[in-house]
């Protein structure tokens, strides 16, 4: 009888952790932030909780379960609102190559050593660091790699010149986000948000609240879009 109680039981909770997975979204599965896996690890751990022992009320690990899944919910709804709530949560990426050039003070703050590093490199076929124009480590913990164009080392069309420390070849640089501009973005380019309200104006935008998300090219073409 115990056998069958166990077996049903695990069938059972299949299923439960199936859909609460499911309930949470995509993003649980496309990517696993801090949080998200805080969360995961918790409700795996719960699972096996109710599973070792068949005497255990379900309620016991079916109720911490589903508060889990609230709380995910709920945070996931708040971070998508705010962005500086999202980057408490998830972190922010960090520039480890820049123009070929290793940014070793930020490799240091993330704990990240060169074998690390150049593992990466290799794994996304890339041999030589001085190919490499960003790296960059998500808030995932996958490293992005944005390579130089080897045949004129540059990565697309020829760059708009811009005044300030970014050379923006095949990296967009966001400039609004949730309707709020990123002045250091602007900074980094030499720009102005006069500058940035006058090209919305081109575009019938009016106003820095209506943007949900505008960024700049390589080309200094901008991208926007409006909130709904």
């Amino acid at each position: 009888m115990e056998f069958w109680t166990i077996f049903l039981r695990t069938v059972l909770i299949y299923f439960v952790v199936f859909l609460m997975l499911r309930i949470m979204g995509k993003r649980e599965i496309g990517k696993l932030s801090l949080f998200d896996l805080v969360i995961s690890i918790m409700i795996a751990e719960i699972a096996v909780f109710v599973l070792e022992d068949a005497h255990k009320p379900l309620a016991d690990g079916l109720i911490p379960m589903g508060t889990l899944v609230l709380i995910q919910i709920i945070i996931a709804y708040i971070t998508l609102k705010s962005r500086r709530i999202r980057l408490l949560f998830e972190g922010k990426p960090s520039v480890l190559i820049e123009n070929g050039s290793l940014n070793r003070e930020e490799m240091k703050k993330q704990r990240y050593n060169l074998d690390d590093l150049l593992l990466q490199l290799r794994q996304n076929k890339v041999l030589n660091v001085s190919d490499v124009e960003f790296a960059i480590l998500e808030s995932t913990g996958k490293l992005s790699i944005i390579e130089k164009d080897r045949e004129n080392g540059k990565a697309g069309n020829e760059p708009e010149e811009f005044p300030g420390k970014v050379r923006l070849e095949g990296l967009p640089l966001p400039l609004i986000m949730d309707g709020r501009v990123q002045d250091d973005h602007l900074e980094q380019i030499g720009k102005t948000r006069f500058w940035l309200k006058n090209e919305l104006q081109a575009l019938q935008v009016f106003d820095f609240k209506e943007v949900f998300f505008c960024s700049i090219d390589h080309r200094g073409k901008l991208f926007v879009d409006r909130k709904k």
